[in-house]
């Protein structure tokens, strides 16, 4: 058993030396895109919601 978790920590330490990590320019810039990305999704989904809520009071009535 501990053979087993020995080897899976040594090849898992061998995979991290592989990652190549962003730059922090690169991480600041994703971060913010992704940042625009959720608040325009979350404008569009609210919108969406008032407009069908809208028409579903008026055909239920």
């Amino acid at each position: 058993m501990f053979k087993r978790i020995n080897f899976f920590l040594k090849e898992a330490q061998i995979e991290f030396r592989k990652v190549i990590w962003p730059t922090f320019q690169v991480l600041k810039r994703s971060t913010i895109a992704i940042i625009i990305l959720v608040f325009l999704m979350a404008l569009y989904f609210g919108i969406v919601d008032l407009i069908s809520s809208k028409l579903l009071k008026i055909f239920v009535r």
